[in-house]
């Protein structure tokens, strides 16, 4: 079965039992789609959506920022793709244990004024047992780019397609 085929089969499984499937404890192979799933959901842009990713009382902490609630997730990303327009999401496992993922990740996006930025970062969250991310800390740093270095080229609002290079093939 092809990977395409996988995350759709994860996604329709996840909404029927009410979690998201992958559900810890994680295997290398669960934890790596529950890492593609993620990046997919995110590419989306759709805040109710993501939200419903994470527990009710979730506790993130992003930049700076501290988010607490699924409300609260809401808000913040719905301000965050207020600033960082066509945004594409490129992400990478990096470890796992039972119940918790650590991802590098890139994405790319432009200001109001059409100046582009890499922004890149490091993930580490933490997950109950029905796959609903409860814990979320996240560092970030931003790089201009010019719109002509751009990497991470695909329809906006949509999943990078299977084609796409990951990470490390595009040596980020």
């Amino acid at each position: 079965m092809n990977s395409r085929r996988t995350n759709r089969a994860a996604k329709s499984e996840s909404e029927m039992n009410g979690g998201r499937l992958p559900i810890p404890p994680f295997t290398a192979q669960s934890a790596a789609l529950k890492v593609r799933l993620a990046e997919d959901l995110w590419n989306t842009r759709e805040p109710e959506r993501i939200a419903g990713a994470y527990t009710l009382d979730s506790c993130w902490r992003n930049r700076t920022e501290l988010i607490q609630h699924q409300e609260s997730i809401v808000d913040f990303v719905s301000r965050k793709w207020a600033n960082e327009r066509q945004y594409r999401l490129i992400k990478e496992l990096r470890a796992y244990s039972e119940n918790k993922i650590a991802i590098r990740f890139a994405y790319e996006s432009h200001d109001e004024s059409g100046h582009w930025f890499r922004s890149y970062g490091n993930e580490n969250s933490a997950f109950d047992t029905c796959g609903l991310m409860y814990l979320r800390y996240v560092c970030i740093n931003d790089a201009p780019i010019k719109k002509f270095d751009r990497l991470l080229i695909w329809d906006s609002g949509s999943e990078r397609p299977e084609s796409h290079p990951g990470m490390t093939e595009l040596g980020l």
